[in-house]
């Protein structure tokens, strides 16, 4: 097989699974470990994939790579609204108490679920620094909303800086539904801002019991900033049952993995 050949396939591979590693290709196309670091090395100069520890990853995977709100929106929106849904039986049938959730498209489905009702009606408070999240509650009957301020980010329409941190650490809600840009066994949950990372870490920190909502794209991805070990995660809800490593280090976490 010629290199060309052998590297359009590592790039199929890359785009179907996101993460390919030098061991299993060389096994795979019967060549040395050498051979494939080389053929890494001419996809990333092509700017088609992204060199990693082992292997490569698509270029999506970046430790930088963040979308829009908008963008996003438009990604696996099934399994998002599946998560959703599992989200809001999540809380019970009674649907009171204080809920935060986080900025990001799969709280926002939760949101809008939670503003179209009808559910019994309660003392249900909902916690958020997504302005975002906040347009789709306000007003909603049975639905009270507290709104957390400071600098917005226009890519995630959501507050940050320090007085947004400082605001939730003195809050204690019941729970906390939060998004991530990856889910690692080594690196827990992570995302590609610091500034997004340190609000998310206060609300980890303020909140009585952790879930975390995200589809399997995220599973195995390693963004710039860690902002909880997956030992502070209570729940992870999901689309798609984790699997490997990830799997066996959420086991050991003791976290309770539902799929949706």
């Amino acid at each position: 097989m010629y290199a060309t050949e052998r590297q359009q396939q590592i790039e199929q591979l890359i785009a179907t699974d996101g993460r390919v590693a030098v061991l299993d290709l060389a096994d795979r196309f019967g060549v040395t470990t050498e051979t494939v670091r080389r053929d890494l090395a001419a996809l990333e100069r092509a700017g088609l994939v992204r060199r990693v520890h082992g292997g490569a990853v698509h270029r999506a995977r970046a430790s930088t790579a963040e979308v829009s709100v908008a963008e996003r929106s438009a990604q696996r929106s099934g399994a998002k609204q599946a998560i959703a849904r599992a989200a809001v039986e999540l809380l019970g049938a009674e649907l009171d108490g204080a809920v935060y959730l986080d900025a990001g498209t799969t709280t926002g489905a939760i949101a809008q679920l939670l503003a179209a009702g009808p559910h019994p009606a309660g003392d249900l408070e909902v916690v958020t620094h997504s302005m975002s999240v906040a347009h789709i509650l306000a007003g909603a009957p049975d639905v009270g909303l507290t709104a957390i301020g400071g600098r917005v980010r226009g890519l995630t329409a959501a507050a940050v800086g320090a007085q947004t941190v400082e605001a939730i650490a003195r809050l204690r809600p019941d729970i906390a539904f939060l998004g991530a840009n990856g889910v690692s066994a080594a690196f827990g949950l992570s995302t590609p801002d610091p500034d997004e990372a340190a609000v998310k870490r206060a609300i980890v920190a303020s909140a009585r019991r952790v879930v975390v909502v995200a589809d399997g794209d995220k599973f195995d991805a390693e963004l710039l900033v860690s902002f909880a070990g997956l030992s502070e995660v209570d729940v992870l809800l999901t689309d798609t049952a984790p699997a490997g490593a990830l799997a066996a280090a959420l086991g050991e976490a003791d976290v309770e993995v539902q799929i949706a």
